[in-house]
């Protein structure tokens, strides 16, 4: 075949980026007389299109020198771009040096991490995906070791930690072998604030079609979020009001700086699963119905469920979707507030059964264990989708 014999796509893409017309995991055809599954039904939010409903959850890789993506975020992004996920986020990224979890998280906290970002974006962009970036701060569970390393506190010196400059709401540890926090001076919040702006800013410029506010498992926003742990007497911790106002003004800081077509998330964690120990005055899935109403009004697009992390007592039972009925408790309250949720959600009669009361679902390990989840899923429903070119005319 010749260069002057091969048929370019429209809209003067090259041939050889190589660039998917159609995005791969685009249902093409459902069993004659069966209904598309829900899962590969389009979603369309304020003008942003996702061909269908499969969301790939940030998962943390722990790899990278000063914050900086490197070629393993094209590699493991761009596997579950190429293969069919509509939205892939990063991981946690930090908004300031000492916001990270480990000294080897992803950061985005100066100009120089642009490049090395966009470069990732690109990438999912030539696959006609999407994609998205968790900005984040650890809070008091900064300055930690990845978790294949031994131990858990990460010092000074050889092992790069930062134990001196971790911040969260109070200065009351999260369990043993972390590092006590400092207890951040009201005046100063406003510099975390800016942070995330400045972050945001940064997303923008490198590409992102999706920003998501981290406010869940136990790190900074969450912590302020509850009065297990915000024990603060300024306006940043009391009543539900003040516990709030950080995480909104952070949301109204982006906001403001963020073009129309980018999409803001918020995950959460619906419910500090405190539940069986009222007296520790744990975050609930009614305060989660609360403080959707207030996102909703602020410009947040979806809300990301998940649930827990914030305190080592908290209690989770594991199975098959067991997040998800937070999420639906959001999505009965606002039914026009649309609601992801996250945790065991792999199975596609599983997957029908969330997406009969949410809007899309976020799989993490199963893409971690197997990039190739769209694929194999839409075979299970026995469904035709879209592969790219370069492996779908060997199939």
């Amino acid at each position: 075949m010749t260069q002057a014999s091969v048929n370019v796509p429209a809209k003067g893409i090259s041939y050889f980026t190589p660039a998917q017309e159609i995005p791969a995991g685009t249902c093409l055809a459902a069993p004659d007389g069966k209904p598309v599954p829900k899962a590969f039904e389009p979603i369309t939010i304020r003008g942003v299109t996702f061909q269908n409903r499969i969301w790939v959850s940030p998962m943390c890789q722990y790899s990278y020198k000063d914050g900086m993506l490197t070629d393993w975020t094209v590699v493991a992004i761009g596997s579950y771009a190429v293969r069919g996920a509509s939205l892939s986020i990063i991981e946690a990224t930090a908004v300031a040096p000492n916001g990270r979890i480990t000294p080897h998280c992803a950061g985005l906290w100066k100009d120089e991490q642009i490049a090395p970002l966009k470069r990732v974006v690109e990438f999912v962009h030539g696959q006609n995906q999407k994609i998205g970036i968790q900005l984040a701060h650890s809070g008091r569970k900064g300055s930690t070791l990845a978790p294949w390393l031994p131990g858990n506190y990460a010092h000074a010196g050889e092992e790069e930690g930062f134990p001196s400059e971790v911040v969260a709401p109070t200065d009351e540890v999260f369990d043993t072998d972390y590092v006590k926090p400092h207890e951040l001076a009201t005046e100063d919040i406003k510099n975390y604030v800016e942070a995330y702006k400045k972050s945001a800013l940064r997303a923008v410029e490198a590409g992102i079609d999706v920003i998501e506010i981290h406010g869940a498992h136990g790190y900074f926003l969450n912590e302020f979020l509850s009065a297990a742990v915000n024990k603060r007497t300024d306006k940043y911790g009391g009543s539900f009001e003040n516990r709030t106002r950080l995480a909104v003004e952070i949301v109204q800081a982006i906001k403001s700086v963020i073009p129309e077509h980018v999409l803001l998330f918020f995950r959460t964690s619906a419910s500090d699963r405190l539940e069986d120990l009222p007296e520790e005055h744990g975050w609930t899935s009614k305060d989660t119905i609360e403080l959707s109403k207030i996102l909703k009004a602020n410009g947040v697009d979806v809300l990301d469920v998940s649930s827990g992390g914030n305190s080592s007592k908290g209690k989770i039972t594991y199975g098959p979707a067991f997040q998800a009925q937070y999420a639906y408790d959001v999505k009965e309250a606002l039914p026009d507030f649309i609601v992801a949720p996250v945790g065991a959600i792999h199975e596609p009669e599983v997957v029908e059964e969330v997406l009969e009361k949410a809007d899309a679902v976020f799989v993490g390990r199963p893409f971690a264990w197997n990039p190739n989840f769209v694929f194999d899923l839409a075979k299970k429903y026995g469904i035709k989708v879209q592969w790219p070119h370069q492996i779908g005319y060997t199939c």
